[in-house]
This record gives C-alpha cells, sequence and structure tokens, in this order.
C-alpha cells in the first residue's frame, strides 16, 4: 500500500528513538538505507500488489486518499536517490555518532514529507506535507549550527514563512468556492466558476510555490542555504527538495486543479526563461563551488517550469525528465562538492587548482556531471533539454526555443570554469598531499555518474518508460 511509504518511516523514526541505549544509533543508518533503496526499488518495477488507490479513513472528520500515477514514480524514485547519496556522504562528513544519528532522523522525516507530497490528492494535505519538508528542511540547513548556516536557515524560514501564508491564504479561497479541499472537487468547481476571486487563489498558490522552487525573483534564499548547509544537506537540498517542494507540487497543483490557462502558460514560461537567463549570469561570476552550483539550479529549474509552461504532452514529459536528470546530475556535483570539502576543508575555488591529479574519481565524475548539465550528448542531460527544445518549436515558441539553447551555452562556460579552476591546470599551493574522498562518498559519486551515463547511452528505453507513459497519462 502507498501509505507504508509514510507509515514505516514514521513508525522507525519512533523506534529509533526509544531509550534503547547506543543500539538504535547503530541501525540508524541501516534502517534509512533499506527504507530508500525499497523505494527505489518499488518505483521502479512499478508493482500492482503493492500500488493502487488508496482511501484511509483515518476518523470521522479526517480521511487521506493517495493516488499514484506516472509522475508520482519518477518523483519517489527520485527521493529515493538522492536520500541515499545524502545518506553515504553523511557517514563520512558527519563523523560524530550522535550528530549522525540526529542527521539521519531528519533526513527520514524529510523524505517521509517528500513521498507525501507525491502521492495526496487533497490541497490541505498537501500543504501539511510542504510544512513537514520544510520544517525539516530549516534544520538540516541549521545543522552545522555555524553563523553562515543559522543566517541560511533564518532566510529560507521567512521567505518559506511568507509562501504558507500565501498558499493558507489560497487555499482559504478555494474551499469558499468548491466547499472542499480534494483535487477533483476544486477543479470542477474553477470550471464552474470564473471570477477574480479565483484568480487571486491561484496567483497566490503558484507565487508561494515559485517561492518554494526557487525562481526568479524568489529565489533570495536559495544560494545562501545551499552554500552554508552541510556538504549532506546540500545534496538533498539541491537534488531533490526544492524539486518535490516546489516545482513537482506545481506541476501537480496545474495539472490537477488549475489547469493550463493562457495566463498560467504564459506566467510559467515567462518566469522560466528569467530564472534560467538570471541563474546562468549570475553563476559564472562566484567564486564558491557550491553558491556556483546554487545559481546553476536556480538556472536549470529554468528549464523545467519552461518546458511545463509549453503546455504540451511532450514539452511536461520533457520537463519532467528533466526533473529525474537534474536530480542526478546536481547531486553529483553537490556530492564533489562534499568530496572536496571534506578533504580541502572549504569550497572557495581560489583555493584549487589540479585537483583531479589527487582525486582522479571525483575529478572524472565532476566532467560527467558537468556535460550533463551543460546538455552534451549523448548524456542524460542532452535529451531533457533537447526534448523541450523541440516542444517549444512545435509548439510555435521559438524564441523561447533559441533562448534554451543559448543559454546552455552559457552553462557549459560557467562550468567549464568551474572545472578549470577547481580540477585542471597546475595544483594548488598547499595541496600536495590532499587525497581521494573517503568510499562512501566517491561510491554515491560513482553511482550518479553511472546513472547519468546509462540513462544517455540507453535513452530510447527511459523514453519508453518515463516520456511515453506521461504523454499517455496527460493526453487521457
Amino acid at each position: 500500500m502507498p501509505s507504508l511509504l509514510i507509515l514505516i518511516p514514521l513508525f522507525g523514526i519512533v523506534i529509533l528513538n526509544l531509550p534503547l541505549g547506543k543500539i538504535m544509533k547503530r541501525l540508524a543508518f541501516v534502517f534509512a538505507f533499506a527504507i530508500f533503496v525499497t523505494q527505489i526499488m518499488i518505483s521502479i518495477t512499478h508493482q500492482p500488489i503493492f500500488w493502487g488507490n488508496e482511501l484511509r479513513q483515518m476518523d470521522a472528520f479526517f480521511h487521506v486518499e493517495l493516488s499514484i500515477d506516472n509522475l508520482s514514480f519518477v518523483m519517489l524514485l527520485c527521493i529515493g536517490i538522492v536520500s541515499i547519496a545524502s545518506l553515504l556522504v553523511t557517514r563520512n562528513t558527519i563523523l560524530d555518532r550522535n550528530e549522525r544519528f540526529k542527521f539521519i532522523n531528519l533526513l527520514i522525516i524529510t523524505s517521509m514529507g517528500m513521498s507525501g507530497i507525491v502521492m495526496v490528492t487533497d490541497i490541505f494535505t498537501l500543504y501539511i506535507f510542504l510544512e513537514i519538508t520544510a520544517i525539516a528542511s530549516f534544520i538540516l540547513i541549521a545543522f552545522k549550527k555555524d553563523v553562515y548556516s543559522l543566517e541560511g536557515a533564518f532566510k529560507y524560514m521567512i521567505l518559506s514563512a511568507i509562501a504558507t501564508v500565501m498558499m493558507l491564504a489560497s487555499i482559504a479561497l478555494l474551499l469558499l468556492a468548491s466547499g472542499s479541499t480534494s483535487f477533483a472537487a476544486i477543479h470542477t468547481a474553477l470550471q464552474k466558476t470564473d471570477n477574480n476571486l479565483m484568480i487571486v487563489a491561484i496567483g497566490l498558490f503558484i507565487c508561494g510555490l515559485f517561492i518554494k522552487g526557487g525562481l526568479v525573483p524568489f529565489h533570495g534564499w536559495l544560494p545562501d542555504a545551499y552554500s552554508a548547509a552541510s556538504p549532506a544537506v546540500s545534496v538533498l537540498l539541491a537534488g531533490i527538495v526544492t524539486k518535490a517542494a516546489g516545482i513537482y507540487t506545481l506541476m501537480r497543483v496545474i495539472i490537477s486543479i488549475f489547469g493550463f490557462s493562457a495566463n498560467v502558460k504564459a506566467l510559467l514560461m515567462v518566469f522560466g526563461t528569467i530564472s534560467i537567463i538570471v541563474g546562468a549570469f549570475a553563476a559564472i561570476g562566484q567564486k564558491d563551488f557550491k553558491r556556483m552550483l546554487a545559481y546553476s539550479s536556480i538556472s536549470q529549474v529554468g528549464y523545467i517550469v519552461l518546458g511545463f509552461g509549453c503546455a504540451t504532452p511532450l514539452g511536461i514529459a520533457g520537463a519532467v525528465f528533466h526533473i529525474f536528470n537534474h536530480a542526478i546530475f546536481k547531486s553529483l556535483l553537490f556530492v564533489n562538492s562534499a568530496a572536496i570539502e571534506s578533504r580541502l576543508g572549504t569550497t572557495d575555488m581560489d583555493k584549487m587548482g589540479g585537483l583531479s591529479a589527487k582525486m582522479p574519481v571525483t575529478g572524472a565524475t565532476s566532467v560527467i556531471g558537468m556535460l550533463s548539465a551543460a546538455g552534451i550528448p549523448p548524456l542524460a542531460g542532452f535529451w531533457s533539454k533537447l526534448i523541450i527544445v523541440i516542444a517549444l518549436w512545435q509548439a510555435g515558441h521559438t524564441a523561447y526555443a533559441a533562448i534554451a539553447v543559448l543559454a546552455s551555452i552559457l552553462t557549459l562556460a560557467y562550468l567549464l570554469i568551474m572545472q578549470r579552476r577547481v580540477f585542471f591546470g597546475k595544483l594548488g599551493a598547499g595541496l600536495d598531499d590532499t587525497r581521494e574522498a573517503m568510499p562512501g562518498i566517491t561510491s554515491a559519486a560513482v553511482v550518479l555518474a553511472a546513472i547519468i551515463v546509462g540513462a544517455g547511452v540507453f535513452f530510447p528505453v527511459f523514453y519508453n518508460v518515463i516520456i511515453v507513459p506521461i504523454q499517455e497519462m496527460l493526453v487521457k
């Protein structure tokens, strides 16, 4: 049953925190790893025994309905993969056993919240899981307890609170219009109602999700949160949290509730394009490895929103495929950032150089992640960007298609700058004794790089597994 993806982590958290001595702290890593691997396997196999719509009556006044479709499968798969990457990085970057135990608890809670987000069919329940994810994320960003991480968490908390107010106000208006908070009831009511109040409700909810997703100009919290957080948290945030809490939710509410009006499509395409351009230009001027990757994330999310705003089955499917690709290649790049930070104690690119000679696995996998992010064939990132460009061109949005192609050149430019300053050239001063990262980090990097290469080389398989089912779902 789909609810097990929420109930098992929930009961697991309770059991892990029972006063049973040190045994639970030792089992926490294994328990979390087992949860995430199981989620990946279930998402890949689509076993009908496990999946299916479920209506669970909780009491006389409250019920939760969980629904799984092809979009949900992709997101659950991404959540599992990125959570494992973050878990492996944790093992080699948080050495204190007590601190690691606390982190694993928060990681499980965050994963549970995101799984809830992608399965619910009720807008208020959706909001609850968004807040579970957000609260756990606040704590994770501040986990290092230094001034920079606390500042990053504070900025995220303030802007997230603004997004919360917007979404709650929108939910209240939608409830007044429909008498229910279920996706289907609100959608039916909106079809029958066409007034300015409903336009305000839609606008408020979408703007709240723009903040959660870090789109320009609502991106102020994102670079500070990504760069100030501990390495494992950066992997989780950049890889999946902003995608699940912001971009996926945006897709879900528009597909299932609001629909693609002309204004909604224009809004998505304009903000997506602005985010692509601003994120790319901002990344070029960064000196900190993680801040450059943070601005790169803003730009890549712009591609997802632009493709989704095209509103054709091919464009939406391409956007979903790019969510998957972005989750993998951005997680890989942040894993490599964690590898460097664990050895050098800094992410300042001015203090690096020639690291490929000392950290060959990190250097090689970083090249793969960078080329995929830039959309270089035959890697996975190329195919999702190509689908988005083709969808834009077919829909008559030739200017947007041209911008998407030109922005990929900018992406290649700033990522080549990063590679040159960090991995290529002469070895930086004082780096003679630098060694490759610990096996947990390098194994995560190798697996993520293999997924990128595999998804690119075997793109026809991924096309049939991801793109075609999503197109069919949208046509129906």
